[in-house]
């Protein structure tokens, strides 16, 4: 079976990196990547255990919700949800981060390497409320490099493009998913929980 072993076998494979993409990678936050970060409802928080265990974790909220502390500093708040707590526990072993930001209607996105800690400073926190709700827990990262990602991935994807949409009842509810899969509770049970989590625990 073919298969890349080392990083030059890799580069053999892949060919040179181009000019445009090896200088573009920044080690602090500038004008446009902050003024991106202010327009960006939604990013995926990347995490990996001490072991190599890896997470992908999204995380939303109203244009601008992550603050810009200073160019080397972000604070991302964390909203109510299951309590599983994946990304913190990875933290906890292995500071390491990578974000991506995503704008609504925009082709390209901001990636963010670094290292995070958890926290709990409530004077930290407080600017970052919603919906009248102080986030209990917060995460500070540490910015290495930030780089804007081309938007082919998104062009295939056709991501923005309403056309592209898919009808919701077309795939299973969550709460119909997550009762056949654990088995522990009764569909409609399920479906109901699921709503009262969206309708009362967003904040």
């Amino acid at each position: 079976m073919d298969e890349i072993r080392d990083a030059a076998g890799l580069r053999d494979h892949m060919g040179p990196v181009s000019r445009l993409a090896e200088g573009k990678v920044m080690p602090r936050l500038d004008g446009h990547a902050r003024a991106f970060i202010a327009l960006s409802p939604f990013l995926v928080v990347a995490t990996a255990d001490a072991e190599g265990g890896a997470d992908a974790s999204p995380r939303g909220d109203a244009p601008g919700f992550v603050q810009v502390i200073d160019d080397a500093t972000l604070l991302i708040p964390d909203r109510r949800g299951n309590n599983r707590a994946d990304s913190f526990v990875n933290l906890l072993a292995a500071p390491g981060i990578g974000l991506i930001f995503l704008v609504p209607g925009i082709t390209e996105t901001l990636r963010v390497n670094g290292t995070a800690r958890i926290t709990t400073e409530a004077a930290l926190l407080a600017p970052l409320a919603a919906q009248g709700k102080v986030p209990a827990t917060g995460l500070v990262v540490s910015v290495r490099e930030a780089f804007f990602h081309c938007g082919k991935a998104v062009m295939r994807a056709r991501l923005w493009d309403p056309a592209s949409q898919v009808p919701r009842a077309t795939f299973p509810s969550l709460g119909r998913v997550l009762a056949e899969q654990t088995g522990a509770i009764a569909v409609a049970e399920a479906e109901r929980a699921v709503e009262e989590s969206y309708r009362t625990r967003l904040y």
